[in-house]
């Protein structure tokens, strides 16, 4: 597993917030709506917070669910200390750094899968790449495309696929129709080639092809409704990048990881 804050460092953040703004703990429970004994065992590490809860206190005090969630969050000197952890360990396996010729593969992959869906626009095809990116690193803890995602009022958006779609349209690997469903314009790429799948092992495959599977058949609407109750998209600030460390802050129907089981082989 990456490096969180346990729960009891994250208790310890919020006792020190709720201190620090003279909040007494029986009005951060009126707040959240749970007794002042559940406060306490929050603040000791014994309950998990719900993400609903998670947001609550974020709003509250008036900070990003990024900075409270996040082991680099400004608020670290309310942290205690912790056994120091192996050095490999504290090195996370990957940073986002695009792979272009894998992001094409994927993006070839999708779009020949749903080549026959009429909802598969730009807008689903940009929501598709995003689970098929955070779904793999939640369970693989490990960069998919490498693509960087920032937060745009309509959902994630991957950054440089604009340019990598035009460049691919300029070789003849896809083309570029418009049209309309449902009386909305819309735009859609369809596959000229074949993607080159000897870039893609079985776990990346089975990936993309379980966030096929959920959400190729989802409107635009509705998959970006969906997306924006995402954790790593609620916990970022509109324009900025998404950490792909939030995912290990999903619940469900979000998360894609059995953390018990998890457990059980540790």
């Amino acid at each position: 597993m990456p490096i969180l804050l346990t729960p009891i460092q994250l208790g310890a953040r919020l006792k020190h917030l709720r201190e620090s703004r003279a909040v007494t703990q029986q009005e951060l429970a009126d707040l959240l709506k749970i007794p002042r004994t559940a406060v306490t065992q929050l603040e000791s590490g014994a309950r998990r917070m719900s993400v609903d809860e998670l947001q609550l206190i974020a709003q509250h005090f008036g900070i990003s669910l990024d900075s409270f969630l996040s082991p680099k969050g400004n608020i670290a000197h309310a942290l205690p200390e912790e056994p120091e952890r192996p050095k490999t360990d504290q090195v996370r396996i990957s940073v986002s750094k695009l792979d272009q010729s894998k992001f094409k593969t994927v993006l070839l992959y999708i779009l020949e899968q749903c080549a026959g869906r009429p909802n598969v626009g730009e807008t689903v095809l940009r929501k598709l790449l995003y689970f098929a990116d955070f779904d793999h690193y939640e369970l693989h803890e490990a960069q998919l495309t490498g693509t960087r995602y920032k937060k745009m009022p309509y959902g994630p958006v991957p950054i440089g696929i604009e340019e990598i779609l035009e460049r691919m349209i300029q070789k003849g690997e896809v083309q570029r129709i418009k049209t309309t469903y449902f009386e909305h314009p819309q735009q859609r790429y369809i596959p000229l080639v074949k993607p080159d799948m000897s870039k893609l092992n079985g776990a990346e495959k089975d990936v993309i092809d379980r966030v096929i599977g959920r959400f190729a058949d989802w409107s635009a609407k509705s998959l970006s409704e969906h997306s924006h109750n995402d954790i790593p998209w609620k916990a970022t600030k509109e324009g900025q990048y998404i950490d792909y460390e939030l995912v290990f802050y999903r619940e469900p129907p979000f998360t894609v990881r059995n953390y018990d089981e998890d457990d059980l082989r540790s």
